[in-house]
């Protein structure tokens, strides 16, 4: 399974940017767009494993759940 890298910019909006076939060569490409992109510009840099560019869009969409033992006060 191949690796997708997204530009994720305001309103969620995907941005394909590239496929790598290795995790050490997806990482390298993340972190070279990463260093191009302007902090206050509010777009961020995602790489996803998925079967397919449809299911990595389809994670990449998806609210992430809270962990339940992370939510709460902290003592």
């Amino acid at each position: 399974m191949p690796y997708f890298i997204y530009k994720i910019g305001p309103l969620n909006i995907l941005q394909k940017q590239g496929v790598a076939q290795s995790f050490r060569e997806a990482k390298a490409a993340v972190n070279a767009l990463r260093r191009e992109l302007d902090p206050a510009s509010g777009v961020t840099v995602k790489m996803i494993f998925a079967d397919n560019e449809l299911a990595a869009e389809d994670l990449l969409s998806q609210p992430r759940e809270l962990d339940p033992t992370l939510a709460g006060d902290d003592y």
